[in-house]
């Protein structure tokens, strides 16, 4: 980290790493990602049990039902936002829940059963029950089911391996210069393949890539890690691509935990150096990360869904370990 220690304000790392039953899975991220401990220290072990006994993720898994959904088994998705079983299962994957646990496996089925179509292996915010399957496919919620169901284990179920199939050979990067072609998946939601890809469509499929170990990427998962890249670089992460003087969304400008569909300008640089860019046009996003840390080398939860969510997550307007985490882990690898 001393590339840009030089930069921060001061060193919040201690921080990150103090045993904080209100949110433990802090610690384990800060010393596999900021510290680079390997899953095999004891220390790191135990701040991975403690994910499970305090802190969001029991509140959330004690209100799951007995089939490993929440709320109505049919409103996984859409009628259930941000309490639903999608969300859910997203929220605990980012949390770092063990996917080895009965509950995890539970939830990680019934996606699998209810949202993933069975014909192409894409995934439908309906069930086909409900007139989905795969006339209701998205690219954000197939991006996020796969990032989720790789981080449980299901990296070499046959299942996860057709979606990201799908994604390989689905999503697209258009800039608003050709229109997506007019047979399925892309005629039925012009919002994700219009004249211009949904950009949370491609974060969402490229975090999924993301998550694969090098070694396990096919050609095809590498070209489209490059070509969606390359997409987002030209946007200079969070700038319209046309015209960098203008912002895509002012909003991605303030951070967000937990992000669920949506993105944000760390969270696009994060992905890029998590796939080992470090590109110049990145460099106003890591200027724009910088200038958000307060004296105490801290940043702060500028945007959240908690009043939405079976749990809520850290306070709006207050110091995040989470956005902190997020921040600083998304620098190390940069400049490193």
């Amino acid at each position: 980290m001393a590339g840009f220690r030089s930069l921060l304000n001061a060193d919040s790392i201690e921080w990150l790493l103090e045993k904080d039953e209100t949110n433990p899975s802090v610690r384990y991220f800060a010393m596999r990602d900021l510290l680079g401990k390997p899953e095999s220290d004891r220390e790191v072990i135990a701040a991975k049990k403690a994910i499970m006994k305090t802190g969001p993720v029991p509140k959330i898994l004690a209100k799951q039902k007995p089939g490993g959904y929440w709320g109505k088994p049919e409103e996984f998705y859409v009628n259930a936002k941000y309490k639903g079983t999608v969300w859910n299962t997203i929220l605990l994957a980012e949390l770092g829940a063990d996917g080895k646990d009965r509950r995890i496996r539970k939830a990680c089925e019934f996606i699998l059963e209810y949202s993933q179509d069975r014909e192409s292996g894409a995934f439908s915010h309906r069930s086909a029950a409900a007139g989905g399957g795969s006339r209701e496919v998205i690219p954000c919620l197939t991006g996020n089911m796969i990032w989720a169901l790789i981080r449980f284990g299901y990296l070499k179920d046959p299942r996860v391996q057709r979606g990201i199939e799908w994604i390989t050979r689905y999503v697209r990067f258009d800039d608003g210069e050709t229109c997506a072609p007019s047979e399925w998946p892309y005629k039925r939601f012009k919002s994700c393949w219009g004249k211009h890809t949904c950009f949370m469509g491609v974060v969402k499929c490229l975090n999924a890539l993301a998550e694969i170990p090098e070694e396990k990427r096919t050609a095809d998962i590498r070209r489209t890690i490059s070509d969606g890249a390359e997409f987002l670089l030209a946007h200079h992460v969070y700038k319209r691509s046309h015209d960098i003087s203008k912002l895509i969304k002012p909003f991605w400008t303030k951070f967000f935990f937990p992000l669920m569909w949506n993105t944000d300008a760390l969270d696009i640089f994060g992905l890029l150096a998590r796939l080992g860019y470090k590109d110049e046009r990145m460099k106003d996003a890591a200027e724009l990360i910088f200038s958000k840390q307060d004296e105490n080398g801290c940043w702060k939860l500028e945007r959240t869904y908690n009043d939405e969510m079976l749990v809520r997550i850290e306070k709006k307007g207050r110091q995040s370990k989470w956005i902190t985490l997020n921040a600083l882990a998304a620098l190390k690898r940069f400049y490193s």
